[in-house]
């Protein structure tokens, strides 16, 4: 068994409670959430459980014949599930750009958007738009993704009138970056995979930061929190590339369900506890205190100033 600090925070959840677990009794029959990545580990754990609580889930995926499969499976357990699928590539902007415009098209509402789909430790490359591939992966295509759909979650949460939340799965490597936090975005000098990887789970964090703030000015009914699913099975194996065979050591005793895994997620998508909360960082289902760069909100200014001059400018291009 899996050493896991069990402790029960505030939220009366702790890190062995499932998705299943935090959800319990929550009734998501009329929301709409688009859930990126969701097929596999953590993200197709996520889709299963609010597609149990009733939840319309669309899911947006690179891989759309993985994504349908994923699909048959979900329906043979939970046959009432409602759910889509969508092409989604968040390593082109111009691919991201399509799928909101189509979204959008479709008329449907949005309730809540889960930006789960991230990439640890792929060859040293750059996007189609000529970002680092991890950053453009795991905050850049989100980020854009974020801003084209912003308006149709506001009014959803206008004409509905319930709260909107937006879920970043962010990672407790958010501490370990470059020196200044973003310092190694615009290119690849100077690369180091683990810093690169720690760089684009810290712009979720600030993402967050940022556009909460930009939110409460405007008076919109959106929260938008970042996450540290913790360490799962699949997780370890996608980190063994980049991680030593110490620290592979370590965490395998801390390591999580895929069900436990996805808890946080699901916390932070339907429990009304978080109702209200906006701009933090999660662990194990509670409230977690990030590193101070994430708390930096001149850093996330920044960022976000960066994150739009990089969107505007290449969105439409090819994929």
């Amino acid at each position: 068994m899996p050493l896991l600090i069990a402790v029960k925070g505030k939220s009366g959840f702790s890190a062995r409670n499932t998705a299943e677990d935090v959800t319990k009794g929550i009734d998501g029959h009329g929301l709409t959430a688009i859930i990126t990545e969701p097929t596999s580990g953590i993200g197709l754990e996520t889709a299963r459980v609010l597609a149990l609580r009733g939840v319309h889930v669309v899911m947006a995926a690179r891989n759309v014949e993985a994504a349908a499969k994923c699909k048959e499976t979900i329906i043979k357990s939970c046959p009432s599930a409602t759910i889509d699928v969508m092409k989604l590539e968040l390593r082109s902007l111009k691919s991201v750009t399509n799928f909101a415009n189509e979204y959008i098209s479709m008329g449907l509402p949005l309730n809540i958007l889960i930006c789960n789909a991230g990439v640890t430790a792929p060859p040293v490359s750059l996007s189609k738009d000529g970002s680092e591939s991890r950053f453009a992966t795991n905050y850049l295509g989100h980020f854009h993704l974020t801003n084209l759909l912003l308006d149709t979650m506001k009014n959803t949460a206008k004409n509905w009138r319930r709260e909107g939340r937006i879920v970043l799965v962010s990672s407790e490597v958010h501490r370990l970056t470059y020196k200044g936090g973003i310092i190694g975005m615009f290119s690849l000098f100077l690369y180091n995979s683990f810093y690169a990887y720690g760089q684009s789970k810290l712009a979720n964090t600030l993402h967050a930061k940022e556009l909460t703030r930009r939110l409460k000015e405007e008076g919109a009914d959106i929260t938008i929190n970042a996450l540290h699913p913790g360490i799962t099975e699949t997780s370890l194996s996608r980190h063994s590339n980049f991680m030593s065979n110490s620290i592979y050591g370590l965490f395998k005793h801390l390591q999580k369900s895929i069900s436990q895994g996805a808890s946080t997620t699901c916390y932070l998508a339907l429990n009304p506890k978080v109702k209200g909360v906006s701009g933090e960082y999660f662990a194990d289902n509670n409230m977690a205190k990030p590193s101070s760069n994430a708390k930096d909100a001149e850093l996330a200014k920044k960022l976000w100033e960066c994150g739009m001059e990089l969107t505007k400018s290449k969105s439409t291009r090819q994929v």
